[in-house]
């Protein structure tokens, strides 16, 4: 049999796709939520995208308690790097929203534009694999992480003790998958 060809599809999965069955449960309740949280994830996108884009180009928003405003006017005012990978390995890398590190300060800061509960775990991580990358200790520094949702900024100052059991964590791990590769 020749199959049709679709060329268009290729590398794409849809809503209601067979590698995401669990749909097939769905009440119309739940087809609805889930579809809602899917347009929420793209908007998402396209917010970090326009702060990309607004923080790169210097263009400072209107004062507001917004948090893409308040985000994107931090991010200019700190003269930080948007959109940053941050790169132990290929196991352990990851791309902070913005960055910098200025006389012993580092400062990541993360845009939330979901309404779901938000911790410093994922800026933690961020803040470890900095400091693997750039070889800086984290009892050297002062580390200031910042999330961004709702009308709200939450700020941590972690331990340092922290951000070093994470690296540790990451190195062990690194290993430990490297490994498993071999095997």
């Amino acid at each position: 049999m020749d199959f049709n060809e679709h060329s268009t599809l290729a590398g794409q999965h849809a809503f209601l796709g067979a590698s995401n069955y669990h749909w097939i449960n769905y009440d119309d309740h739940k087809l609805e939520a889930r579809w809602t949280l899917s347009k929420a994830a793209i908007r998402g996108t396209q917010l970090h995208e326009y702060a990309h884009s607004a923080i790169k180009l210097g263009i400072k928003q209107s004062k507001s308690r917004r948090a893409l405003n308040m985000y994107i006017n931090d991010a200019i005012g700190y003269k930080m790097t948007s959109e940053q990978p941050l790169y132990y390995s290929d196991n352990a890398f990851g791309t902070a929203d913005t960055i910098c590190y200025r006389r012993g300060v580092l400062r990541i800061h993360d845009l939330k534009t979901g309404v779901g509960k938000t911790s410093p775990h994922q800026l933690e991580v961020y803040a470890a694999l900095f400091c693997l990358e750039y070889g800086v200790s984290p009892y050297d520094i002062r580390i200031e992480l910042r999330i961004y949702q709702g009308e709200s900024i939450q700020v941590f100052e972690p331990d340092p003790e922290v951000i070093a059991a994470i690296m540790d964590k990451i190195v062990i791990f690194d290993q430990k998958i490297e490994a498993m590769k071999e095997v």
